[in-house]
């Protein structure tokens, strides 16, 4: 049996069709919102119950969650980099994940917890995961409270206090891809690119302000959904092994060990321009390029990141497999099998 958090919401939903696809069905599906106000996402999906996000609580406090209980991958969170609200985020996204942390340290489970590349704030300091939590300096208070959790985890660990058997935190960068529509204003820019090019034949993008960039050039590192939920389930599937049991009746566990324990980054691994982003959205369209430059808004300047590149090194040294997705097959996959598809645009 594994929870998902944030089942209804992208990456979550993405991961629970991920599970499927490997025949994993044993599966409860935790969230804010409902399949019931939200049934296309889990439509197709198959899982043996749903949880309300405050429900959660109560289950694991029974004897069937602290016996079947394999793992948990806890995708739940407040995931706007706009909110501003200090309370509500270290609410949702460190005291929460914290309960998700002490549950699984006092049953001895592995846990799989969303961080956010918005830990490494300008880059500043680099983008390395294998640095301290502490130097890395948020330009949000939602990057804040991200790297808020991410430093609680790495005082444990220093400090030689219990945690899970096996854990991973995940630093998502420019994840893109089926689902994400529930993000809304949140979307990737794949996602408004493609609606805007279709409904008016042109994209707006943003100017760049520094001498340094040109127009279109500023820098992101984009990652496909489908990467992120293979190397997921990949440390997922070789943590719940080592406990002696399966996740999939269909397949049986690695000859490989868990994965060491940690904080990772999760993206591609090179950063691109958003005139690529934009050509390879054109192209999926069959649309000629036709690119508006608008002004950054005064507000966001100050927080605008112009370059962002995950450094994936400690990650694939794990032995997991390596991208398989490029921004040009990412974004014609996306495009051709699931925005272009009214009738089932959806994982």
């Amino acid at each position: 049996m594994i929870i998902v958090t944030g089942a209804t919401g992208f990456i979550g939903s993405a991961m629970i069709w991920q599970l499927n696809n490997r025949g994993v069905k044993n599966i409860i599906a935790v969230d804010t919102i409902s399949p019931s106000e939200r049934p296309e996402v889990l439509a197709k999906r198959q899982i043996s119950r749903f949880l309300g996000k405050d429900d959660i609580w109560n289950f694991l406090e029974t004897k069937e969650a602290k016996e079947h209980v394999e793992a948990i991958v806890h995708m739940g969170a407040c995931s706007a980099t706009t909110e501003l609200n200090v309370a509500f985020l270290t609410e949702n996204n460190y005291e929460y994940t914290r309960r998700i942390w002490n549950w699984c340290t006092e049953n001895k489970k592995p846990v799989i917890y969303a961080s956010s590349g918005a830990v490494y704030g300008d880059g500043a300091e680099g983008f390395d995961d294998a640095s301290p939590s502490k130097i890395f300096k948020p330009l949000n208070p939602y990057g804040e409270s991200k790297a808020q959790f991410d430093r609680f985890v790495e005082k444990a660990v220093e400090e030689k206090e219990k945690i899970p058997p096996h854990w991973y935190g995940l630093r998502f960068f420019n994840v893109y891809g089926p689902n994400e529509y529930l993000k809304k204003d949140m979307a990737s820019v794949v996602f408004k690119a493609f609606h805007q090019i279709r409904e008016t034949g042109r994209l707006k993008l943003f100017k760049s302000h520094r001498p340094d960039f040109k127009d279109g050039e500023q820098l992101r590192d984009f990652v496909y959904v489908k990467d992120i939920v293979r190397w997921m389930d990949e440390l997922l599937l070789r943590a719940v092994s080592a406990s002696g049991t399966s996740v999939s009746a269909n397949r049986s566990a690695p000859d490989k060990k868990p994965a060491m324990s940690g904080i990772y980054n999760m993206g591609f691994g090179q950063a691109r321009s958003w005139n690529d982003l934009a050509k390879a959205t054109f192209q999926g369209l069959g649309r000629d390029l036709a690119i508006d430059f608008i002004d950054i808004p005064e507000a966001m300047r100050p927080r605008y990141q112009y370059f962002t590149e995950a450094k994936m090194n400690r990650l694939l040294a794990l032995g997991l497999s390596k991208p398989q997705w490029s921004l040009e097959v990412g974004v014609k996959d996306y495009v051709s099998n699931h925005l272009k598809n009214e009738t089932s645009p959806w994982l």
